[in-house]
Formats: C-alpha cells, structure tokens, sequence
C-alpha cells in the first residue's frame, strides 16, 4: 500500500495503519458470522453564511471514528467509536460481534481495491477563509444591482473533505478522499405588497476556487433573480386533471423521489415498495429508462467506492419501460441472492449502512422540448421543483412548483404559482407519451433523505410530456 495516500497518512497520525487495523479487525474471523466490515472515516466540514451583506454565521467541525458491522443472516450488530485506539476498535467489534450473533465463519486476507478517479484527492477548500468572504460579499453586491426590486440577498458555502477507510472480511481495503462543495443564493424581490423568493446554487465535487471561477456562482444569482421576478407575475394555478409538461434537470427530483426510493433494494426485500417483485414486467411507457450512475466525474452523487467499498457503478433500473434491476448494498444483495451495485450508502461512521441512490436520472429521448410544449393545448409546464412527500410503498406523491406556466394553443404563457402535482409513481411513468432530446443534470444541490440519514445525490431527465396528471391550485 502506499503509504502517501491521504487516508494512510490520516490513519498514522492517529497512530494506525492498515496493517494494524487488519490486525484488530482480525480479531473477529475467530467468530462465527457471514459477513463483516470495519468503515474509518474522517470528515472536516466549514461553512460561510451571509445575510444582507454581512457575515451571518462561519461554522467549523471535524469528525472522526470508526464503525463496525457485523452480518448473521438477517440479524445485524452494529457499533461505532470515536477513537481510534487498538482498545477502542476490540470493544467495539465484541460489541457488535455480540449482537449479531452466529451463523458461518470467515477470515480476511487483505487486498487493495482500485480506485478509479472520478475527483480530485486533495482538500477543495483551495480559498483562504478572508478570500471567501470578499467572494460572497462580491456576489451580494452583483446580485443587488440585478434588479432594484431585490430587498434582501442571501448566500452560503459549504466545503467538505471527507477520507474514508473500509476493510471487510472478504479480504478487501478500499480507501477514498471524497471533496464536496456547494453554494446556494436566495433572494426576496418586492413590488408594492408583494414579496417572492428564488433561489439557485449549485457544487459537485470540486475545488472551492472553481466556483469562484468564469461566470458560475454570477450565473445562479441570475437565475435566483429571474425565478423571484417570474413569481411576482404569476397568478394562481388551476386546478384540475391537465396534460404537464416537466422541465430537464432539476425536476428530476420527482423522478428521484416517487420512483428512485422505490427501486432501493431494502424495500423490495421486504416487499414495501410498489416495484416489489417486478423484475422483466412493464413499469414504464416505451422509450424510459432510468439509470443510477456513481461514476459520472465531479458529480455531487458521485463515488469511486461506496461506503462499504464496492466500487460505484452504473446501474440500468428501468430500461425501455420495463425493470431490469434494483439498487443493493451488500446485506440486500446477498439475501436476495444477487450482487451489490455500489450503492451501500452512510451518512458517517455512526450510522447503518443502506441501499441509496447517487446520480439518478432518466435517459434522453428523440422529441425536440419545443416540439412537446407545442404538443399541448391547454396544460402546464413545470421548469421547477420545490419540496414534495411520497409514500414508497403506493408511489402516490406530492410535489410543489417553484416555477410553473400555463400552456396554451402550444405556447408557454402566463407564469402561475401555488400549483401542487399530485399522483401515482409507477402510474405517471406510463403515462410519458414524450421524452425530449435535451437530456440534463442538476446543477448540483441535491441531499436526499432516508431514515434519518442524509447523503450528496445528483439527480436528471429531459423535458418529459406527461398526458395527464392531477395539478392542486393555489391562491394567487
């Protein structure tokens, strides 16, 4: 191994190696259980907010430890310690030894997975804090003089630099160094009584100075601006059953949501999701597929090994319409009598391991955007998605719209705001009669959410014609 790799040098000042880790982690081959695996990792997190010119708060953590999991058949220990010590990492694994109980034995001899580089391995935070600071109050000033009707201006940064370690009783060690930055913009515009917000951001992981580069973070505060004035002449959504047209990139989150979560390998498992015990059946209209991709380079859901050090994947869910597979971790997969697709996901070192999504998205189709909006006599095009809820085992879901229009005679026309999409999953993926050929990725913002654990993901699609779908109004 060489021992100039951020993650081995991390590990020596601590006083470890790999060597000894193995060591420790040896103990347990001794035991009688199917699987296990020891997960290290060390986070630092800093964090700049301005508010009106001002900086509103600075943050600043560093985490470390170490958690440990053990596998007897369905039956799962887990533990996990902040300390890193020899002691420390033996009680731990008792620990979860114990609760895992027996089932059959297995001994580790450690090889080194490879890596593929999909990102840089050295710290994004490349700006000196005083640098970050002019950054943002440079922003705030541009994006004031956008428009004289922006009242109020906000922005944060956020860098991370994450190293993580994973050694398993496959005899397998992986080791990552995981960069991740974002910036986010939020305006309030006001003209008379009347106040709307935008916002815009993105990251992925890069280097902090790669924002600040070309018009990039200029670009989103443009984009924050232009949401916020649309909105301020927008009246109130309709109600009622309508053909609606999605927007590329972003409202991809939908698909993430009422189909994404569904397809995780967890839930089909245990037979909650809708998508449960579907594999080779229709699922969709002809011509989407979808697809999980961990390998896409500087992705905010990207990852070269996941977080139980299978090497990220791209993975086809759907393809044509019909389910071809789901997304697995390692547990899932082997109970179900497959393989892991990379997809074994923690939000640190203190929490389980699950199946989860990392760049998810629906490939491009042959219809020009222009040709679908012109395809629509009376319906509505949503550009933009704000917050929504979905239950994974109906598929039924709830999704608001942070930009919407009317359609009519073939023509986007007013902006409308307060409008809700509300429906079925797998009963909206049928009913796609269009797919555009404008295929595109979020800008790189997206945090999903699963059973109190929160991870980067990406998500995608083109513009897509749905042919009918229940929109919810709002008051104007």
């Amino acid at each position: 191994m060489n021992e100039q790799h951020p993650v081995s040098q991390w590990l020596t000042q601590h006083g470890q190696s790999v060597d000894r880790l193995n060591q420790v982690f040896g103990a347990i081959s001794s035991r009688a259980y199917d699987f296990a695996d020891l997960y290290l990792q060390d986070q630092v997190l800093e964090s700049f907010a301005l508010e009106d010119g001002r900086v509103a708060d600075a943050g600043y953590s560093h985490d470390q430890g170490a958690g440990i999991r053990v596998n007897s058949g369905e039956q799962v220990g887990f533990a996990y310690t902040d300390d890193l010590s020899d002691s420390a990492l033996r009680d731990a694994i008792r620990a979860a030894g114990g609760i895992a109980g027996s089932g059959q034995t297995a001994t580790a001899n450690l090889k080194r997975q490879p890596v593929p580089s999909l990102y840089r391995a050295d710290s994004p935070a490349d700006m000196e804090r005083a640098a970050r600071v002019e950054l943002l109050q440079q922003l705030d000033r541009y994006t004031r003089e956008l428009d004289p009707r922006v009242a109020e201006v906000s922005l944060s940064m956020v860098v991370l630099h994450e190293r993580i370690c994973v050694l398993d009783s496959l005899g397998n060690l992986a080791m990552d160094v995981r960069p991740l930055v974002r910036f986010g913009v939020s305006v309030i515009v006001v003209e008379g009584d009347k106040r709307e917000r935008g916002q815009a951001g993105g990251g992925g992981r890069i280097a902090l100075s790669q924002l600040a580069e070309g018009e990039r973070c200029h670009a989103w505060a443009r984009e924050a601006v232009r949401v916020a004035c649309v909105n301020l002449d927008a009246v109130a959504a309709p109600a009622g059953s309508y053909p609606v047209v999605l927007g590329a990139g972003w409202p991809g989150i939908l698909l993430h949501e009422a189909v994404g979560h569904g397809l995780e390998g967890d839930f089909n498992r245990k037979g909650t999701s809708n998508f449960s015990g579907r594999i080779g059946e229709r699922v969709a209209a002809p011509g989407v597929t979808v697809v999980d991709d961990a390998t896409l380079p500087d992705r905010r859901g990207s990852l070269s090994v996941d977080d139980e050090g299978v090497a990220g994947q791209r993975t086809v869910l759907i393809e044509d319409g019909i389910l071809v597979g789901y997304l697995q971790d390692r547990l899932n997969a082997r109970l179900m009598g497959t393989q892991s697709t990379g997809n074994g996901r923690r939000e640190s070192y203190s929490a389980m391991t699950m199946p989860r999504m990392t760049n998810t998205f629906m490939e491009a189709g042959e219809h020009d955007p222009g040709d679908i909006i012109g395809s629509v006599k009376d319906g509505i095009y949503a550009a933009n998605f704000g917050g929504g809820q979905v239950d994974i085992t109906s598929g039924n879901f709830v999704f608001s719209t942070t930009e919407a229009y009317r359609i009519r005679n073939g023509k986007i026309a007013e902006p409308i705001k307060g409008s809700t999409l509300i429906g079925d999953g797998p009963e909206v993926m049928g009913r796609i009669s269009m797919i555009g050929n404008d295929l595109a990725l979020d800008d790189g913002v997206g945090t999903c959410g699963k059973e109190g654990q929160s991870v980067p993901v990406g998500v995608g699609q083109p513009t897509l014609k749905i042919d009918q779908l229940v929109v919810g109004g709002g008051d104007a």
